[in-house]
């Protein structure tokens, strides 16, 4: 029996593929023709793919990879541990754990420029409450407030760095707790049924039961916060604008220096290209792993 093919759904998908075309793919084309060309007042010449050498042989560029990894690397190495930490002290159901939740989502509900702006005055070294409170129990410890501030994020490039990481674990740590306890929520009963009957530890339980059981939440998370640390712009923007000096001057923050500040269209244009295969390569390998571990 011959079927009849009706394209009329193609149409429906028409204004998708506009939208995605006109956000994604023509800004994207728009940026691989900057990266092979140079431009000189409104000329252009092709030159391959020069700026992407010179990208990678940059020594500025080099020196901002290695703070965004340094950067993102800190970030997950406490942020995951300690979701999962504050995900397995939430009730299981309840009324406390509705009030857990929602306490917990709360940051995540700020706008990122208002995170940036809400830390830059609560760290301040005089009259900020994180800021203060540090530099009150320096002199406690020896420090001469004479000497000036001994905690000052606009000055010390080790206080700059800590505030950045402190604003980030406080802003998305939420967002670990949320899929981890969603991971813990899964699990079936009969599991800690099994475990109570076989006596087995608090650790015990973790270690062979919940911990398995989260790990393809965990996997997203970690690729999720991965991504957002990696791409991370607005907060250290808006807190410390990139210093003192470049010391949280990431990828992102020293690409629009280059684009807007200098208007080196075609070295910034070569960076995003590099920076976007950077972060695709990973969340490709992430994808990867949780779909062999899916099927095994």
């Amino acid at each position: 029996m011959n079927k009849t093919l009706n394209h009329r759904a193609w149409w429906m998908v028409l204004p998708v593929l506009i939208l995605v075309a006109m956000n994604a793919v023509i800004p994207l084309m728009t940026v691989v023709n900057f990266s092979v060309q140079e431009e000189f007042y409104g000329e252009f010449s092709f030159v391959g793919l020069q700026w992407f050498a010179d990208t990678l042989a940059d020594e500025r560029f080099q020196n901002a990879l290695i703070r965004q990894l340094g950067f993102t690397f800190t970030i997950l190495a406490i942020e995951i541990p300690l979701g999962i930490a504050i995900a397995l002290t939430i009730p299981r159901s309840g009324v406390w754990a509705s009030v857990c939740l929602v306490l917990m989502a709360l940051p995540l509900l700020i706008p990122w420029n208002v995170v940036g702006a809400m830390w830059n005055i609560y760290a301040l070294p005089d009259i900020g409450f994180l800021g203060y409170t540090l530099n009150s129990a320096a002199g406690l410890f020896g420090h001469d407030p004479a000497s000036g501030p001994w905690f000052d994020y606009t000055q010390e490039p080790v206080a700059a760095w800590f505030t950045v990481v402190l604003m980030d674990v406080w802003h998305w740590t939420s967002l670990v707790v949320l899929l981890a306890y969603a991971g813990l929520q899964s699990i079936d009963n009969a599991y800690y049924q099994a475990a109570r009957i076989d006596g087995a530890s608090r650790w015990a339980v973790f270690r062979y039961i919940q911990l398995p059981k989260m790990k393809h939440t965990l996997t997203i998370a970690v690729l999720l916060r991965f991504m957002d640390s990696f791409m991370i712009y607005t907060e250290p923007s808006v807190l410390t604008g990139g210093g003192p000096g470049n010391s949280t001057t990431f990828l992102s923050i020293d690409l629009v220096k280059v684009a807007l500040g200098q208007q080196d269209l075609g070295n910034a244009a070569a960076m995003s290209i590099i920076y976007f295969l950077m972060i695709l390569l990973v969340s490709w390998l992430f994808y990867t792993l949780t779909m062999q571990g899916g099927k095994k």
